[in-house]
């Protein structure tokens, strides 16, 4: 155990109370503001840059203010964080871009417990909120009670020795990197739709917001920013979600009032699916899929027409006036060709898949409120999807449980807490300000469904209102609006949202003034930035504190550390937004791997390592190569860069396990070669000293 540090002064909590009081008045104020003045003529191009620049600012001074090189200050924020002011930090670290962005759109995408290759969007709900309860009990009370700065330095106290110290560092660098790139995605996403600017420069804007968190004061800037970013989420969220069910049922407590919407959708799904304007949508996907299968017996010939039919097709609309909407399509249809013959080949057989998953009854959206894909006394196959879907449900509920425990930003939060008692308290009050906003996730789902299947559908696309197309330039997978069958009518198939965009344009689906998206906008941006500073913190951390100053130079004083670290942390920045300049998958996708990886890579050997003395250094070692090993390799065995190379038709299925959930195996895996591995060694004799934390 390390030596007990001293204490600094403790926080006034009057003090602190009436600062908060103060802080969100003033926020509320300045809202009503905004409102006076965009009613007044203000235009949107200042009120979203100004979103941006003030939040963003806002934070920065925080971190300024925040500034030190105390390494216990740095590493802990001084162990002296209010349990109450502990859980708010905690609840915005947690309600990531993911949580914030995605949640509501996969549970708008997915309903509650998904569909053939989705598992859900309540397993998140469940597996999230399950892995708050299971880290107050398996792990909080432990590992605050050591007075350790990382989690690589458990590691090291329990199994001695340096190995298991050094897996656990790069094990956190790896799951943290996965996850900090999401985070930046969001950042991107968000920064490009406010200032009109480029994603790619978007991105770089919000990461200066990054910086400024946390490079001047570590944890103990980020504690306060994460408090002053809870305020802006929970206000961003509560707003549209409580306006859109005054709207839509005169009772702005969404939680308590949406199943009525829930009845309604389910009444929509059927008149839908028996729409023949709908029809007519599913037919045409079902020629597009054919037309892509003819493309694939010749490559070259086809990708050749289709270059030059693009090009036709964007000059005549031009040339006749076409309306906005429709020229942009075009232009997107040409950019988006592929390159050569073999991206075309790549992306055509990927298109066939979502063609024909798109022909299906709602666009291949299942009924919202359906239990399981399948049936479980239907078909064969629908018996076989209904089994595999409730096996990824809990697959993917368990990986999320579990990486909650082994996630070493969010373990390290509670070591700012100033007692194990106020570790407790702050999980407790974290849970309550998470289940503020998850409460009304589902909520906001089902009611913006029916605003689209009631609002968007059965208009003509010459009243498409404008945001749509803003938001198609922002990214075109976030949305697509396209006339398949030519009737000129939207159909319901023909609206295609991604999971991304569905919290961010609530406000606009719903008519709210445009001073509501910019702080919903402002919401994901605290949401993603919150989660990023924690993030790079962490992995700073692990790179300079438990491999740098332990491996290369254990001579460097405790303030050259944290110097390095801050440097470290920018290095990690700026690599986390080159990757997320490529866009290599949505936010939620890479959020739950990195989850899968935390809890096969670190947690076997964690809560062994707490419960059972018989766990030895060997086992831990064991565990943790052969758990994260297990989980890497079933992720890249469904990679396209992996069936290129093993020229398999597919990818690795195990019992149907989607490959996010793949921790599922990397647990069990880990956790049976820690036990023989411990078995071995002490049968051996050659069991160093083992530390009996429990």
């Amino acid at each position: 155990m390390s030596p007990r540090e001293p204490s600094p002064p403790a926080y006034s909590l009057g003090r602190l109370h009436r600062n908060l009081v103060l802080y969100v008045l003033v926020l509320l104020l300045a809202l009503g503001g905004l409102l006076q003045a965009e009613e007044a003529g203000l235009s949107r191009r200042w009120l979203g840059p100004l979103f941006l620049f003030a939040s963003v600012m806002m934070y920065a001074a925080v971190g300024i203010w925040c500034r030190t090189t105390d390494p216990h200050e740095y590493y802990v924020a001084g162990r002296r964080i209010p349990a109450m002011y502990n859980g708010m930090a905690t609840a915005a670290d947690w309600m990531s871009a993911a949580s914030f962005i995605s949640l509501a759109g996969a549970l708008y995408l997915q309903g509650f417990s998904g569909m053939p290759g989705a598992p859900g969007g309540m397993a998140y709900l469940m597996g999230w909120t399950g892995g708050f309860c299971l880290i107050a009990l398996l792990v909080v009370p432990y590992l605050r009670s050591l007075e350790l700065h990382t989690v690589p330095d458990y590691f090291q106290l329990r199994y001695g020795g340096r190995w298991p110290r050094r897996i656990a560092a790069m094990s956190a660098v790896l799951c943290s990197f996965v996850y900090v790139v999401a985070q930046i995605y969001g950042i991107g996403l968000i920064a490009s739709r406010l200032t009109g600017v480029q994603f790619e420069i978007g991105i770089l804007l919000g990461l200066g917001g990054v910086l400024l968190c946390s490079f001047l004061g570590g944890m103990r800037a980020i504690t306060w920013t994460q408090v002053a970013q809870y305020v802006i989420l929970l206000l961003a969220f509560l707003i549209p979600v409580s306006w859109l069910a005054y709207k839509q049922l005169g009772n702005p407590l969404a939680p308590l009032v949406y199943g009525q919407q829930l009845s309604k959708i389910t009444a929509l799904e059927k008149e839908l699916s028996a729409s023949p304007g709908e029809q007519s949508v599913q037919a045409a996907y079902r020629r597009r899929a054919a037309e892509y299968r003819a493309k694939l017996a010749d490559v070259e010939a086809a990708l050749i027409a289709e270059r030059t039919e693009a090009r036709d097709r964007v000059r005549l609309l031009k040339a006749t006036g076409a309306n906005a909407l429709e020229v942009a399509e075009a232009q997107r249809d040409l950019q988006n060709l592929p390159a050569n013959a073999s991206a075309a080949r790549e992306q055509w057989a990927k298109l066939i898949v979502d063609s024909e998953q798109r022909a299906r009854p709602l666009g291949g959206l299942p009924p919202h409120g359906q239990a399981f894909a399948g049936d479980p006394q239907g078909t064969p196959t629908e018996r076989a999807q209904f089994d595999t879907s409730r096996r990824n449900f809990l697959a993917l509920t368990l990986c999320l449980m579990l990486g909650t425990v082994g996630l070493p930003h969010l373990v390290t939060r509670f070591y700012t807490a100033s007692s194990v008692a106020q570790a407790r308290s702050s999980v407790a009050w974290a849970l309550f300000f998470i289940g503020i906003l998850y409460v009304s996730a589902p909520a906001l789902a089902v009611m913006v469904k029916f605003e689209v299947m009631s609002g968007l559908t059965g208009i003509r696309y010459e009243s498409l209102p404008a945001w749509i197309v803003q938001w198609g330039r922002v990214d075109p997978s976030l949305i697509s609006v396209r006339d398949i069958n030519g009737d000129g009518i939207v159909q319901f198939g023909e609206i295609q949202l991604g999971a991304d965009i569905v919290m961010l344009a609530t406000p606009e689906i719903g008519g709210l003034p445009y001073v509501v998206s910019g702080l919903v906008a402002a919401g994901g941006l605290a949401a993603a930035l919150s989660t990023a500073d924690a993030l790079l913190l962490t992995l700073s951390s692990a790179l300079v504190r438990d491999l740098y100053a332990q491996d290369v130079s254990d001579r460097a004083t405790p303030e050259q550390r944290v110097v390095l670290s801050k440097f470290a942390l920018l290095a990690m920045a700026v690599l986390a937004a080159v990757v997320a300049m490529f866009k290599p998958s949505d936010i939620l996708s890479l959020v739950t791997a990195s989850f899968s990886l935390a809890a096969s890579a670190l947690v076997p050997a964690m809560v062994a390592g707490i419960f059972w003395s018989g766990a030895t250094p060997l086992g831990a070692v064991a565990g943790m190569l052969t758990g994260l090993g297990t989980t890497v390799f079933y992720m890249v065995g469904h990679s396209s860069w992996f069936l290129a190379w093993s020229g398999r038709a597919a990818g690795l299925d195990w019992w149907g396990i989607l490959p996010v959930a793949g921790g599922v195996f990397g647990v069990a895996a880990g956790l049976a070669a820690l036990v023989v591995a411990s078995w071995l060694e002490r049968a051996l004799g050659q069991t160093g000293t083992v530390r009996d934390v429990g």
